[in-house]
C-alpha cells in the first residue's frame, strides 16, 4: 500500500495504527463477517493478534506506543489482508466460539455458527443438560461445536463427523488443545454413514453445507477462500439437509433433538417440507435460519422426510 511507508514514520500507538488500518479496510472496500462486522472491529482484532494481546485487553493499552518490529508487522498483514482478501481468522491461525479460542485454516470454515448460543444454554427447556449422555455433531469441521457442546454437557461423550480428512486431522488438534481426547470422538463419516450402527443420541447438531447455487455463484472474495464442500450444498441448499432429516430419527433416543443450521436457506426448507414442525430458533446477539425438531417430530412420518413427496 502507498501510505504504508509513512505510516510507519508518523503513527505511533496501537490506536493510530487501528484507526489507520480500518480506513484502509474501508478504502478497499472489503467484505467482513468471519468474527467481525465491520472495518474498525477487524483492525482491532488485527493489532491484538499482532502484539500477542487478549480481547480483554485494558482500554489504557490501547494508547501504548508500538515497537517498529510490532508496526510492520501489523501493517504487512494489514496489507494482505487487503490484497488477499484473506478472511482474518486465515491471517492469525485462531478464531473465538462459545468464548474459546480454536486453531482453523484454510482446511476448513471459519467457526460463525450463531449455534454458540443455545449450546451455552444447554438447550434449555428442550432439553436437561445434567441428562445428556451422547451428543453427535454432523460436518464438525474444526471442531469448535463438538467442543462446546463437550463442555456445556458435562457428562457426556461428543461424536463428531466430517467426511474431509484434513478437516478431521484440525479438529483433532482442536480436541487436543481443550484437553478433550477422552470425550470426544472423531469419525470420518458422510452424514451418518461411517457411524457404527449401535450409536443413539439425546442431541445431534450440524452446520452442514447450506448455501444454494446462486449464493454460491456471488460469494464475497472472503468467503471463496473456505472449503467449498463445505458450502456448497446444491442447487437449493438442501442437498445435505435431506439425507440429515431422512436418516437422525433412527439415530435419536426417544427425548432427543436435532439441530440444525441453514443459514438463508431457510425458504427452501419451508418450502421443501410445508408440514415440518420445526422450532426456529432466535437469539439475542444475531443469527438465523436454526431449526429445532424432536425424536417424536421426526418418527411422525411427515411427507418428504424420507425423500419421498
Amino acid at each position: 500500500m502507498p501510505d504504508t511507508r509513512d505510516a510507519l514514520e508518523r503513527l505511533r500507538t496501537m490506536r493510530d495504527f487501528v484507526r489507520w488500518g480500518a480506513s484502509r479496510f474501508n478504502e478497499a472496500g472489503l467484505c467482513f463477517g468471519h468474527g467481525t462486522d465491520n472495518a474498525l472491529d477487524e483492525a482491532a482484532a488485527l493489532m491484538l493478534h499482532s502484539v500477542r494481546l487478549s480481547p480483554m485487553v485494558p482500554e489504557a493499552y490501547w494508547d501504548t506506543r508500538l515497537t517498529g518490529a510490532e508496526a510492520e508487522h501489523y501493517c504487512a498483514l494489514v496489507g494482505r489482508r487487503i490484497d488477499e482478501r484473506l478472511p482474518l481468522p486465515y491471517l492469525t491461525g485462531e478464531a473465538w466460539f462459545c468464548g474459546l479460542p480454536f486453531h482453523v485454516d484454510q482446511r476448513v470454515l471459519v467457526p460463525r455458527s450463531p449455534l454458540a448460543e443455545p449450546i451455552e444454554t444447554g438447550f434449555e427447556p428442550w432439553l436437561e443438560p445434567g441428562e445428556v449422555r451422547r451428543v453427535l455433531d454432523v460436518g464438525t469441521g474444526s471442531g469448535c461445536i463438538a467442543v462446546a457442546c463437550a463442555l456445556a454437557f458435562e457428562d457426556a461423550l461428543v461424536d463428531a463427523t466430517d467426511l474431509s480428512a484434513d478437516a478431521l486431522e484440525l479438529a483433532r488438534s482442536n480436541v487436543v488443545r481443550h484437553g478433550l481426547t477422552e470425550r470426544v470422538r472423531l469419525y470420518r463419516a458422510d452424514v451418518f454413514d461411517g457411524l457404527p450402527d449401535e450409536l443413539r443420541y439425546d442431541l445431534i447438531i450440524s452446520n452442514p453445507p447450506y448455501v444454494d447455487a446462486t449464493d454460491m455463484a456471488n460469494l464475497p472474495p472472503e468467503y471463496r477462500h473456505e472449503p467449498r464442500a463445505a458450502l456448497a450444498a446444491g442447487d437449493d441448499g438442501l442437498d445435505v439437509v435431506r439425507r440429515i432429516l431422512a436418516g437422525a430419527a433412527e439415530r435419536l433416543t426417544a427425548n432427543g433433538i436435532l439441530v440444525v443450521e441453514v443459514g438463508n436457506s431457510a425458504p427452501a426448507v419451508a418450502e421443501a417440507w410445508p408440514g415440518l414442525p420445526a422450532v426456529w430458533l432466535e437469539f439475542r446477539h444475531g443469527g438465523h435460519g436454526v431449526f429445532l425438531l424432536t425424536a417424536g417430530d421426526l418418527r411422525a412420518g411427515l411427507p418428504g422426510l424420507d425423500g419421498s413427496d
